[in-house]
């Protein structure tokens, strides 16, 4: 149907007649045709041609997809963007992208959009941005999917933190300016980094993330980890929640306090342990935001405030 590299999908018509084909890439906007089923270009719907145009007068960095392996032998798919003037004799700080969690994938080559687009403005400030696809993620196969099934959270954040001790080996990196942030399942995996991790991630940033499985919905966690009556040891030693004394880089915790999908509930009582354990870090709450924090100018003034703590802190 399309022998552009990249990413292919196609919606087909009653009758498989004609078919709604998107492709992008990693550094391309997304393209939209109309086309017969044997692939025949019918009609373009939309280019994206303005932005296009001013992406080809920005100074972009370049990204590259690799595998690294870990020093426990396994084989992970990873991204790395770097400046555009990069120079492989200096040493640069790396921040890492994760989500991680059952079934997804962020190394992939489609466009990224305004996570693409403000991952080349740090790179523009001197960062690495990374992302490493964990155990527990797709595209494959089942068995790396489904080991993670009731320990959600032990495997992941093992090949996260391995990942970056092996990343942290390449000459250009600079392995003591290590952070990692993330967002939903990536706060969740984040808050385990900065923890479990705190011997090789300096900072973390958590955007409403999970801080305790029994605080999350039963039809999606009882899916990959049964009930807590079941196995309530796995849903305890992997909330980070139950590791915030291991915390010892910055750590910014955020969230929308209309939260209908990870509640509030998670970072309150994240906040809560944090000072009863004499825990030092950072927090922002955006007050009547759901899951998205968006509207208005809200997204401005998170990445500001993400973007900030990096420069501070990585």
């Amino acid at each position: 149907l399309s022998d552009q590299k990249g990413w292919n999908s196609a919606s087909f018509t009653k009758g498989f007649r004609y078919f709604l084909h998107s492709f992008s890439n990693a550094t391309t906007p997304t393209t939209f045709t109309l086309r017969k089923a044997d692939g025949k270009l019918v009609r373009l719907l939309q280019e994206n041609f303005m932005l296009k145009q001013t992406l080809k007068e920005t100074k972009l960095g370049t990204i590259e997809f690799n595998t690294l392996t870990t020093d426990s032998g396994v084989t992970l798919h990873y991204s790395m963007i770097k400046p555009a003037d990069f120079d492989p004799n200096k040493k640069y700080p790396v921040l890492f992208y994760v989500y991680g969690g059952p079934g997804s994938q962020t190394v992939k080559d489609q466009w990224g959009g305004s996570y693409y687009l403000w991952f080349n403005y740090l790179a523009q400030e001197g960062y690495i941005v990374v992302s490493v696809d964990n155990r527990g993620t797709g595209a494959r196969g089942e068995e790396f999917k489904k080991c993670t099934y009731l320990q959600l959270g032990k495997y992941e954040i093992e090949d996260q933190i391995a990942a970056a001790r092996t990343l942290g080996r390449l000459s250009y990196i600079d392995e003591t300016r290590m952070g990692i942030w993330g967002w939903s399942y990536g706060g969740y995996m984040s808050s385990l980094g900065i923890s479990k991790g705190n011997d090789v991630f300096r900072c973390a940033v958590a955007v409403a993330p999970v801080t305790n499985w029994r605080f999350y919905d039963n039809i999606y966690t009882e899916r990959f980890m049964r009930t807590p009556q079941e196995n309530g040891e796995n849903y305890d030693v992997n909330s980070p929640i139950n590791h915030v004394d291991k915390i010892k880089g910055a750590y910014l915790i955020i969230h929308g306090t209309a939260d209908d999908n990870v509640h509030f509930q998670n970072a309150v009582e994240m906040v809560d342990e944090m000072i009863k354990k004499n825990v030092a870090f950072d927090s922002e709450y955006y007050p009547n935001k759901n899951h998205g924090i968006g509207g208005g100018v809200t997204r401005l003034h998170l990445f500001r405030r993400i973007s900030n703590f990096l420069f501070i802190n990585l």
